[in-house]
């Protein structure tokens, strides 16, 4: 084991949100260490697949605004590639407006984007199929097209963050180093690895669905649910037709009521690779059924591990450590939640947390509460 190395801020997790982290830090010089436990450009987390939603609507205002605030943020990260980090397709939120799922329904939807001043249209069923190329949904469907929504390219976005780190001078990158151990002295943390021992007064946890291996050496766990997720990519059987980004509201077809037709983990050792088959099955069904552009065998599946809130009016976890640990407030933590459409806004709101103790942007919502976090001291 080589000699302790010492280092500014050390950001713990190096998928979307740690690259995003250290992208803003060292924009503002920061001597910045990235400990990744994989490999960076993984599959293994909660940054696997190759695309995500940019969407603006959501029930609440605050979040409305939230994407919205973003948006600056994606224009910045553009201008380093040449690749289209955002194709903007548009929104559609359609289905049942009796249903109320995860995510909220269409009528807060409307409420929301009209406190904020979003501009939408409202859809009934028929038009929905008219425009949008469905087909066959029930005559009671309403919804809202939003036309900034856009389809986010999650491995470009990645890989230019990557390469603007691993250029910028101030950033190292250590991949393959899962930690082993976090030993405070004072006001310093020590961070092992199997490689190395590194040393900082300011630690950036982000280390997605695996954020319980790194703050039980902290002395507290997050109470998440883990959930295995599967995608699909269907390919356009007419090259002419062109699909928005989009979100169907109907009633549970899960097991014991759940929203997804799978059972979430209790553990992010059970975590595979391979779809789950019911998930599949249902989701080729739906769109031989309802899709009328696409060819409903899958062209692609992957899947995506991911830790949710187990509060569930607390979409994300954006806080300093609760304060049983000592110089908490010198301890980052994101967790929980949908942010691809957040990166590099969030790199900027943690990046500002670490070095400021504070940020302009409002979190209020997102604080740790006592059903979230739980001390194992």
């Amino acid at each position: 084991m080589s000699m302790k190395k010492n280092y500014d801020v050390i950001v713990i997790g190096g998928g979307s949100m740690g690259l995003a982290t250290a992208y803003h830090l060292a924009k503002r010089k920061t001597k910045t260490l990235v400990l990744e436990r994989f490999s960076f450009l993984n599959q293994n987390g909660s940054s696997a697949g190759v695309s995500r939603q940019f969407r603006i609507p959501y029930p609440e205002p605050y979040m409305v605004k939230m994407v919205l605030e973003a948006i600056p943020f994606w224009q910045e990260l553009q201008t380093h590639t040449s690749a289209q980090l955002l194709d903007t397709v548009g929104t559609l939120w359609f289905g049942d407006p009796k249903v109320k799922s995860s995510e909220g329904n269409i009528g807060e939807a409307e409420k929301a984007l009209t406190a904020n001043k979003v501009k939408f249209t409202t859809l009934d069923s028929r038009q929905i199929e008219q425009k949008y190329h469905f087909k066959g949904l029930p005559e009671n469907f309403t919804g809202i097209f939003q036309a900034d929504g856009a389809s986010i390219d999650l491995k470009a976005t990645l890989e230019t963050l990557l390469k603007w780190n691993q250029n910028s001078g101030d950033v190292t990158l250590k991949e393959d180093s899962p930690v082993t151990g976090i030993r405070q002295i004072g006001k310093l943390f020590e961070v092992s690895t199997p490689q190395n021992v590194y040393v900082s007064e300011k630690l950036v946890l982000t280390p997605g669905p695996y954020v319980d291996q790194v703050t039980r050496f902290l002395g507290f766990s997050t109470e998440v649910i883990y959930w295995n997720m599967t995608s699909m990519y269907f390919k356009k059987i007419d090259p002419k037709i062109n699909y928005p980004t989009w979100f169907v509201f109907q009633n549970p077809v899960g097991p014991s009521g759940n929203e997804f037709v799978m059972n979430p983990l209790t553990d992010p050792s059970q975590r595979t690779s391979i779809p789950n088959q019911d998930e599949v099955k249902y989701t080729c069904a739906w769109v031989k059924n309802h899709m009328s552009g696409l060819d409903p065998k899958p062209h692609f599946e992957s899947t995506c591990f991911v830790a949710l809130s187990q509060d569930q009016n607390k979409e994300l976890i954006i806080d300093f450590a609760p304060d049983s640990v000592p110089n908490h407030r010198n301890v980052v933590i994101y967790a929980t939640g949908w942010a691809g459409k957040f990166v590099p806004f969030l790199g900027k709101i943690l990046s500002d947390l670490a070095l400021d103790g504070k940020t302009k942007y409002d979190i209020t919502n997102f604080r740790l509460g006592d059903k979230i976090f739980s001390s194992i001291q």
